[in-house]
């Protein structure tokens, strides 16, 4: 498939609007017309990622951490990350980062990390905010194919406005074109000026609702080449989104000893290893607060917890959580978040079918090693 509609799948499973506002999250090399049919899935992406990519003939690779996340100046063959990003371009593979877009949305990393502690209520620690901006389509729709294109674009998502969903707004006029000798037209003939009746059809989109709206348009409208408008509309604040956001906090639903606790996490995580400071006196964990990666500035947001799972902080930040009555357990930066590429692999299969096909990356490994 195009790497255009590609990126709407990564978009749609990992909205780019809930990436954090540091962060570098998007496309960073590629040309959205060429095609993919075979990406790589990898955290970070290093020579030896980007050889098993070539070995491959992979078209995308789908690096969580952003390959470029401080700007570069040029691309030469004088520092090891241009050459690598230079060599990526060169070799016609598109690279794209979802990092902390993933990490908020919904059944993303922080959704998958939390299930290490077992069964609970979880919410973000910091919730993202729902959209409040939101897009006004306006299509032009030939009368007897208004129907199925509306139908298809309000399942998509469009039209909703509060409590009421299927809203949509029509009137009706004449639509005029001249179809060139290169088109395929499905009225009229090339060269001549042709005027059907048809309807404007009026929706709301919510932003991250958006690609695939317009997606569903486009395949269910009979025209070689719709007409269609999007407009910014900024609705009413809408307070914060729920289910979305950096990391979790909750409560599990049976008190459960730190050992069992630790065993989970290893089970999930498929480590043999962690580190835990354990907080004086706790005999049992109820409240629990997790974030992929480094998580040592979240957990200040997270209040009073029994435990706290993250890949990384720093000693002083440990030591304080410990002193407050806070368990500290550490994972390791990338052990956190390297398990679920497996998970975002099969739902990238499911949302794109046979259209791509995903590979891990068996180069991909974390900078260091228990010896």
């Amino acid at each position: 498939m195009k790497l255009a509609k590609l990126l709407d799948v990564l978009r749609e499973l990992a909205p780019e609007s809930l990436a954090e506002s540091w962060d570098q999250v998007g496309l960073h090399v590629g040309v959205s017309t060429r095609q993919v049919g075979r990406a790589l899935l990898c955290i970070d992406l290093t020579w030896a990622v980007l050889e098993e990519a070539i070995a491959k003939r992979c078209q995308l690779i789908v690096a969580y951490h952003p390959p470029i996340f401080t700007p570069l100046d040029r691309l030469t063959d004088a520092k090891d990350k241009e050459r690598l990003i230079l060599t990526a371009a060169e070799r016609k593979i598109a690279l794209y980062s979802p990092h902390t877009a993933l990490d908020a949305a919904r059944e993303g990393v922080n959704d998958w990390l939390v299930q290490a502690a077992g069964p609970g209520c979880f919410v973000p620690i910091t919730p993202g905010a729902e959209q409040s901006l939101l897009r006004k389509v306006v299509v032009f729709v030939p009368v007897d194919a208004a129907d199925r294109v509306s139908q298809a674009m309000t399942q998509a998502g469009a039209g909703q406005q509060g409590d009421y969903s299927d809203c949509v707004y029509e009137t009706q006029g004449i639509g005029q074109f001249r179809p060139n000798d290169r088109a395929n037209p499905a009225l009229g003939q090339a060269g001549q000026l042709q005027r059907v009746t048809e309807k404007r059809l009026e929706m709301l989109v919510a932003e991250d609702k958006l690609t695939g709206v317009m997606r569903a348009m486009r395949q269910t409208h009979p025209y070689e080449e719709p007409a269609f408008d999007i407009l910014p509309r900024q609705g009413e604040p809408m307070g914060q989104a729920p289910g979305v956001g950096a990391g979790r906090v909750g409560d599990l639903d049976q008190p459960i000893a730190l050992k069992t606790l630790i065993t989970r996490i290893k089970k999930h995580l498929g480590v043999k290893h962690l580190e835990v400071a354990p907080a004086s006196g706790q005999r049992t964990i109820r409240r629990l607060a997790v974030c992929p990666g480094a998580g040592g500035s979240l957990l200040p947001k997270a209040g009073a917890v029994d435990a706290y799972l993250t890949g990384e902080m720093r000693h002083h930040d440990v030591l304080a959580a410990v002193q407050s009555g806070t368990t500290v357990i550490l994972a390791g930066h990338t052990q956190t978040e390297r398990p679920y590429l497996k998970v975002y692999r099969q739902r990238l299969r499911q949302a794109v079918g046979g259209a791509v096909d995903w590979h891990l990356s068996r180069a991909d490994r974390p900078p260091s090693a228990q010896v």
